[in-house]
């Protein structure tokens, strides 16, 4: 299958600039790049479709160019509602770092693999603002960047406008474009649906300047099945950074996705065969329970992502929660596992006064009182760290102790209380 007919078949193609692309894409190794702004030090799931285009594109065969917006960053492409804050200096270098780490696992920037990494604040810093204004802004007409949608918008908002500053972001992105077409002969844009603005601006620049024939292809907006946005959760987004979203929590995301979205995530996030991808697809109509499409999706993003051993934690932390083993977990762990559980703080020296764990978890309010616990011992309802209490006279040491701090106490089938052991002032 062509590079052109499986991004289509993934539901991948939004807009293309010429219907050629396809043809030419078979036929002519191309130079194709992406920009990511450093608008956080880490990038998230909704900048996977991009990363992932790059990695369809070198896979076929292109050289891959991934921008980082060291300078375009600074500025801000305009959003519908307000204006963007501005990064201070040091925070846009620390963001511009964090986000070349990330492209690093992705693409290949070895001499071998092709692509190529590049900041465009190092080719901005040597263009003086007249020259700039006298060169290329007078190629842009102000009636048409009026008709872009955030300007519109911005502009019929009295509360927020829009400043001259993301007014002139176009400006700026169009220049990215034209300069990579010179120093790399890259020929090709590829974007989110809501860049298509700022690509047919790079390319009108490169045609005027340099009389090149460019061309731009977007991605569709992804959203759920329910028309909500794709990668937002209550507690925020999913990040790609592990210190942000935790392996396991991002585990979780694929695995919670609905059943109903499952045929366009396999397709638009990972790079299974479509006999594979129609198998997954078969499987969830004819066993939904078994939930196999999800589980194979939460594991190849993950492993993409955060690397295997990451992946195999993050399964046996699932595990956990349904009385797997919690052996190898440590506190950071645990503490991810059940952070919406109940816990309870215990001074260290706890462990060392061989107290009964029934009076223990009475004490916490675990149980209600000693009579319980019994009850609950003697029906098999009593778990610490998913192992069944069977005596009643259970003794509470360092040796309950899940991990470092934290033992996990299930009563029934999912009802947990962390006990976590934390060292007292005098110590």
């Amino acid at each position: 299958m062509s590079l052109f007919a499986e991004l289509t078949w993934r539901n991948l193609i939004h807009q293309t600039t010429h219907p050629e692309l396809a043809e030419k894409l078979d036929r002519e190794q191309f130079t194709v790049y992406c920009g990511f702004d450093p608008t956080a030090d880490s990038l998230h799931i909704g900048h996977m479709l991009p990363i992932l285009g790059l990695m369809r594109f070198q896979r076929a065969g292109h050289r891959p160019i991934a921008v980082v917006g060291g300078a375009t960053g600074m500025i801000g492409d305009p959003k519908k509602t307000e204006e963007r804050a501005l990064l201070s200096e040091e925070d846009l270098q620390r963001n511009v770092a964090g986000i070349r780490a990330q492209l690093e696992r992705f693409l290949d920037f070895s001499e071998g693999g092709g692509a190529i990494l590049v900041n465009n604040a190092d080719w901005f810093r040597s263009i003086g603002f007249i020259p700039f204004l006298r060169d290329i802004g007078k190629h842009f007409s102000v009636n048409q960047m009026l008709m872009r949608d955030a300007v519109k918008q911005r502009l019929e908002s009295r509360d927020h406008g829009i400043s001259y500053t993301e007014f002139s972001y176009v400006l700026l992105q169009a220049y990215d474009f034209l300069h990579l077409n010179r120093t790399f002969g890259c020929r090709l844009q590829i974007g989110g649906s809501d860049q298509w603005g700022n690509i047919v601006a790079g390319m009108d620049l490169t045609r005027r300047l340099e009389q090149a024939e460019t061309f731009g292809l977007t991605f569709p907006l992804v959203e759920k099945s329910d028309g909500t946005k794709f990668g937002k959760t209550e507690s925020g987004a999913i990040w790609l950074d592990s210190a942000r979203t935790s392996p396991y929590k991002f585990y979780q995301f694929w695995i919670n996705q609905a059943d109903a979205d499952m045929p366009r995530w396999l397709r638009t996030f990972t790079f299974l065969s479509q006999v594979e991808i129609i198998a997954l697809e078969d499987e969830l109509r004819e066993r939904p329970d078994q939930r196999s499409a999800q589980k194979r999706l939460a594991e190849v993003v993950t492993a993409m992502v955060h690397g295997d051993q990451a992946l195999e934690n993050a399964i046996r932390a699932s595990q956990a929660m349904f009385g797997g083993s919690l052996a190898g977990l440590d506190d950071a762990t645990l503490e991810d596992i059940f952070s919406e559980m109940p816990s309870s703080e215990l001074p260290c020296n706890t462990l060392n006064e061989e107290k009964l764990l029934t009076e223990v978890l009475v004490e916490c309010g675990v149980l209600k009182s000693k009579g319980e616990a019994r009850r609950l011992i003697q029906s098999g309802g009593l778990y610490l760290n998913n192992e069944r209490i069977t005596a009643d006279d259970a003794k509470l040491t360092e040796s309950a102790l899940a991990s470092t701090s934290i033992c996990v106490i299930r009563t029934g089938k999912k009802n947990y209380h962390l006990l976590r052991f934390v060292a007292s002032p005098q110590q």
